[in-house]
């Protein structure tokens, strides 16, 4: 982690588990880059333990960018 700007924030918007899995969807801003990150995070646990982890990873659309007229991201656009 020493390596990622102070500036780094991460929101959650939604988490939901099923058996061993958990998925989490959020968004990464403050990373340097011109636009922030939509991400959803997968992971399997054993116990206590992360066992594996999956990541898909989506610059996050403008308002002129989405197809649908909707924000990736929570109920309206970055700005």
């Amino acid at each position: 982690m020493k390596g990622l700007p102070a500036t780094l924030r991460y929101e959650n918007h939604v988490g939901a588990a099923s058996g061993d899995f958990v998925i989490l969807h959020g968004r990464f801003s403050g990373h340097g880059l011109p636009a922030a990150w939509v991400v959803a995070d997968i992971v399997r646990m054993e116990g206590d333990v992360l066992a594996e982890h999956w990541d898909v990873i989506q610059d996050e659309a403008t308002r002129e960018q989405s197809r649908s007229g909707l924000p990736m991201f929570g109920d309206r656009f970055p700005g």
